[in-house]
């Protein structure tokens, strides 16, 4: 390779000018720390360039030539459709196709459409990613719901596929709004998603036609044009380059098929080589190896691939093979850091290098400084700038992955995985830690960590759990492919359950939903009762939560099959009870007491009084909504009674007031009265200002109901007052 200066070096893009210098031949992490310093002279030379990538830039930026597709999409939306045509007004969206193989820039070509087509479509874009990391296709149900919470819009926790897409379909009526539907593997994945809102637009990119899906508008990419595909490569080797030698550049555009993918990855190479010349570009191009059996159309982009993989020093080179385990896809510095076992800081800057190179995409904002208030806009800006995200494109994750099994040992794999997951398992216990009290033991606890593994606020922590959210989720369900529930594995599950619910309360019952999911279905697989028990138990929960009694029902008699099978009381008595409301939520109150019965039995047997008392109340309850007075009398007496006993003066005061009740119920007032002046005895010393309120309230509507109106107003005031002295 040639030693002569041609043009000098030239800023790749994405850099920023005004990044802080670094001094020749180091790059962000110190040498040798973590083995990451480059080792090649002419890559020192361009360690001292390299710069933050500008993120949000990316797209733009990535985008060359195809005017002419442009122009032919924007036709293809005017177009008259086939409804229209037949005389029928067009009741679903329009689709749009950008067709071609993976590397050929045909999601970049949609970026830019949406990009122009926005100010047309107020309602915004939501975007969906329907391949999977390996090539799986994403089950359209989970697609559904990320474009629902896109959208503002809660699903259902356990909503089938078809209610999720008919909410899809509801949530996008009345709007318009774009929709890009990524790396769609067929038109079964499409097909569903589209909206039934004629002013939507959908834009789908896939490598073949969408077969089922009608009406689609396809536009087929081929190769750019020699100037576009040149123009990339003077981005990165700068004009003069370029200038001096345009037959070679037109050579290498040629070589790399113009596909921008490859072109990108020639490009880098150049950018970190500002000694090269595009003849030695060309050179290394064609004295790249090709498989005997690979395809023609596949050999520019492999070739620029091995080009740019065999540049890397062997630290940067594994780093990139370990990237294909990242959950959904998505890296950043701490789970790259984990996967490698180096530190954040050289990770970071590995990360930065790739997108650099064109081996990486970066995704989400452009990083900068971190605002000044502490707003939502605030924490999801500054969390983008500490931890920025990249993904491994598509076209490159099968050579990738294919270099991760040539290259590593299955134990070394193992071993990259465990530390990804416990690193995981740090930030969501620290992420955790700031959505509770600042007094509270696990905040304190999280306190001595890392600074790399702590959260400056409880706005950045919810955003960060909001932001990886989809990988989070990913790497439970590799856990539970990969694992048995193991003490890592258990820790993961633990972990991001108690998260979710720290942060998002009620609104994480579907991902909730599908982490005990998760836990059954390797419950069942590795044959593990009590955690069978405990998933199907959670399952129902949130079947009930949803409405979904009946199928509530089923998984609870199943959880206490299960339980009683291997002796477990926590799980019985819990499915005893559950089994109880349920039917009381169905109104068959005759079962919800006999369930109840059932599990006051088992607490009674084990001598768990206070957990009795309140299942006498709730027998109590059952039999009054049934009209069964004297049994709802026996029941809250015997809860009294049992609270008494305990010493709960606050439990001995309620179950009084439901005696009253029950007796007012039954045309007893005058006893209702008596034992209603008994409870509230109790609770003003009980001290439950807010009970004795209550009861002095009961007390008068029973005096109105007697005929002594001056008396009722006098216990109305003082109940009245209480409520003022004792606000919630």
């Amino acid at each position: 390779m040639t030693d002569q200066a041609v043009g000098g070096g030239h800023r790749p893009p994405g850099a920023t000018e005004n990044a802080a210098p670094t001094a020749p031949g180091r790059r962000t992490a110190e040498p040798g720390r973590d083995g990451l310093a480059p080792h090649h002279p002419s890559r020192r030379a361009a360690a001292g360039r390299s710069a933050t990538v500008a993120l949000g830039e990316l797209p733009a930026a990535r985008f060359a030539g195809r005017e002419r597709e442009l122009e032919a999409l924007h036709a293809d939306i005017e177009r008259p459709g086939l409804d229209t045509l037949s005389g029928r007004k067009g009741t679903r969206s329009r689709v749009l196709l950008i067709a071609g193989v993976p590397g050929s820039g045909r999601t970049a070509l949609a970026e830019e459409l949406l990009r122009r087509l926005a100010d047309d479509y107020p309602d915004g874009v939501v975007r969906a990613l329907l391949t999977g990391p390996g090539g799986a296709p994403v089950p359209t149900d989970e697609t559904a719901r990320e474009l629902l919470t896109a959208l503002g819009t809660d699903a259902p926790p356990g909503a089938t596929e078809d209610e999720l897409t008919e909410l899809l379909r509801g949530a996008l009526a009345g709007r318009r709004a774009l929709v890009l539907l990524d790396d769609a593997p067929g038109g079964d994945q499409v097909g569903p998603l589209i909206p039934d809102a004629s002013d939507s637009l959908v834009v789908v990119v896939s490598h073949g036609p969408l077969t089922g899906v009608p009406d689609v508008r396809p536009c087929a990419l081929g190769g750019l044009e020699c100037a576009a595909a040149v123009a990339i490569l003077r981005r990165y080797a700068g004009p003069t380059r370029i200038a001096v030698d345009p037959r070679t550049a037109e050579s290498v555009a040629e070589e790399c098929g113009g596909r921008p993918a490859a072109l990108e990855l020639a490009g880098g190479w150049l950018a970190a080589r500002p000694r090269a010349s595009l003849s030695d570009l060309r050179k290394a191009l064609r004295a790249i190896d090709l498989p005997p059996d690979l395809p023609t159309g596949a050999r520019p982009l492999h070739r620029a691939f091995r080009l740019a993989y065999e540049a890397l020093p062997p630290p940067a080179a594994r780093i990139l093979r370990l990237l294909t385990l990242a959950p959904a896809g998505l890296v950043d510095a701490h789970l790259a850091s984990a996967l490698a076992g180096c530190s954040v800081a050289a990770a970071g800057a590995a990360l930065r290098d790739f997108a650099t190179l064109g081996l990486l995409r970066a995704e989400g904002a452009a990083a900068g400084p971190a605002p000044q208030d502490d707003g939502p806009a605030a924490a999801r800006t500054a969390e983008t700038a500490s931890h920025p995200r990249y993904r491994l494109p598509g076209c490159l994750e099968a050579m990738v992955r294919a270099l991760l099994q040539e290259h590593e040992r299955p134990a070394d794999v193992q071993l990259a995985r465990a530390r990804m997951l416990e690193r995981t398992v740090r930030l969501l216990l620290s992420c955790r830690a700031m959505g509770e009290p600042a007094d509270s033991a696990v905040r304190q606890k999280t306190a001595g960590l890392p600074r790399s593994l702590r959260f400056a606020s409880r706005e950045s922590a919810a955003e960060w759990l909001r932001g990886r959210r989809a990988a989070l989720l990913d790497a439970a369900r590799i856990a539970v492919a990969d694992g048995e529930l193991d003490t890592l594995d258990r820790r993961l599950m633990a972990a991001l359950t108690r998260t979710l619910l720290v942060h998002r309360g009620p609104a994480a019952a579907p991902d909730l939903y599908v982490l005990h999911g998760l836990v059954l279905e390797v419950a069942e697989r590795r044959g593990l009762p009590h955690e069978k028990a405990a998933a199907l138990l959670n399952l129902a929960d949130l079947d009930g939560q949803a409405g979904r009694n009946t199928d509530a029902l089923t998984r609870y008699r199943a959880a206490l099959a299960v339980a009683r099978s291997v002796k477990d009381p926590v799980a019985t008595g819990r499915a005893l009870e559950s089994l109880g409301g349920t039917y009381g939520e169905l109104g068959d109150w005759q079962r919800a007491a006999d369930w109840y019965g059932r599990a006051l039995e088992l607490r009674l047997t084990r001598g768990e009084s206070a957990d009795a008392a309140r299942l006498h109340g709730r027998i109590g309850g059952a039999h009054t909504y049934a009209g069964r007075w004297g049994e709802a009398l026996r029941e809250w007496r015997a809860a009294a009674g049992t609270y008494r006993r305990l010493g709960d003066l606050v439990g001995q005061a309620r179950a009084a007031g439901e005696v009253a009740r029950v007796q007012e119920y039954a045309g007893r007032p005058e006893e209702a009265l008596r034992t209603c002046r008994e409870a509230v005895h109790l609770a003003r010393n009980a001290g439950d200002g807010r009970l004795e309120a209550a009861l002095q309230l009961r007390i008068a509507d029973t005096l109105e109901r007697l005929g002594d109106p001056a008396a009722a107003r006098l216990h109305r005031a003082v109940g009245e007052r209480l409520l003022e002295d004792h606000p919630q």
